[in-house]
């Protein structure tokens, strides 16, 4: 069994779980990185860059597939993700703008003061590394101690901790709150929640961003016990954690406050991640685990690959005998066939582009000719020569 030394020495982490938890925490960072780079690049990348349209330009064909058909399907699904990052943009700013809104009118409801030089909570307050300006100590508060604010921010302590906990765990709960603040994690949080919001069609985004939060718990509590070089036992932070989560709802029974909103708050765990901050600080077996489900995952992988594709076929070039009209939004929906040109090998005069997809038998055309495909006003009739 370890003894109380070795769980307080500074690399009692070291091993397997540190490597998990850094091997997670990149993959959570490369995962959040790779869903907005490459859902979003296939959007506008070929309006950007006409290097994709040089390198698909004569190439109507890969085997039996015509690509001018597959351009003309995908024309819609294309400007779908278009109008689906416009409407999610609008959605992530009007629940951000909300979101502080909200917890702007709960924090001036709270009857808040500054913590008293010499008192237990002012001495606590001293030796986590927090001035006694950036501490704001509430009767009442509805949850024992969080940081927030996106510009400028505050910790806000339950005045109810200074009997419930000892001096040393008040001073391990608010280095684990000084953290938050250091590190501005109110604002990192709420960044990436604007992100998912956007990319609200991905919820894969925002599981991901659930694991970031869930990281950011442990960073503040890695700080906070052994982070600052101060030496603190990581067990007294364990213990006021257990001691919090045994007796605060009880505190809180019949209180006057509503619940914070989660946006812009840091320091608000869950049952799971409560038992692994837990086990982590003792030393032991923590699971590093994640809100990702297979469901999101699946999904996630269906829509990058809609994307994709209907962003190359965009980027695919519509054969030079084709006049551009222009439609939707101003860009190119309804191609029409130039009436002057007859090397063609379409057979299927008035046809949809759904049963010209493969290009299988019937068609005569010199080798080298472009596809001649073209669509009516609706975008998806095709017209031969």
């Amino acid at each position: 069994m370890q003894s109380h030394e070795n769980l307080a020495a500074p690399g009692y982490l070291a091993g397997r779980i540190r490597a998990r938890e850094e091997s997670h925490r990149r993959a959570v960072l490369l995962g959040i990185a790779g869903l907005i780079v490459f859902s979003t690049s296939p959007v506008f990348g070929h309006h950007l860059s006409k290097q994709a349209d040089a390198f698909l330009g004569g190439r109507d064909h890969v085997m039996q597939v015509c690509l001018v058909a597959l351009h003309l399907i995908l024309q819609p699904v294309h400007y779908t993700f278009h109008l689906l990052l416009l409407a999610g943009l609008a959605y992530a700013i009007w629940d951000r703008i909300g979101a502080s809104r909200r917890l702007r009118r709960v924090l001036d409801l709270l009857d808040w003061g500054a913590p008293a030089p010499g008192s237990s909570m002012g001495s606590a307050v001293r030796d986590a590394g927090l001035m006694a300006h950036q501490v704001r100590v509430v009767d009442g508060l509805p949850s024992p101690a969080f940081t927030a604010g996106f510009w400028t921010p505050h910790v806000y302590v339950a005045s109810e901790l200074g009997t419930m906990l000892s001096p040393d765990q008040m001073q391990a709960v608010l280095a684990h709150e000084a953290a938050h603040l250091r590190r501005r994690d109110p604002l990192r949080l709420s960044v990436l929640r604007f992100l998912a919001s956007t990319l609200f069609y991905l919820p894969a985004l925002r599981r991901l961003a659930d694991d970031a939060a869930d990281e950011a718990e442990i960073s503040a509590d890695h700080e906070a016990a052994l982070g600052d070089g101060a030496g603190r036992d990581p067990v007294v932070l364990a213990s006021a954690l257990v001691e919090i989560a045994r007796c605060w709802p009880s505190q809180m029974q019949g209180g006057s406050h509503a619940p914070l909103p989660i946006a812009g708050v840091a320091g608000r765990p869950g049952t799971d991640l409560l038992n692994r901050r837990v086990r982590r600080l003792l030393g032991g077996e923590a699971v590093v685990g994640t809100h990702l489900t297979r469901r999101s995952l699946a999904g996630a992988g269906a829509v990058l690959a809609m994307v994709w594709l209907s962003g190359l076929m965009m980027a695919h070039p519509l054969p030079p005998d084709v006049a551009a009209d222009q439609g939707f939004m101003g860009f190119e929906l309804s191609p029409a066939r130039s009436h002057g040109a007859h090397d063609s090998h379409c057979d299927h005069h008035g046809a949809f582009a759904l049963t010209h997809l493969f290009c299988l038998r019937g068609h005569s055309h010199k080798r080298g000719q472009p596809c001649p495909h073209a669509t009516s006003h609706t975008g998806l009739i095709l017209r031969g020569a």
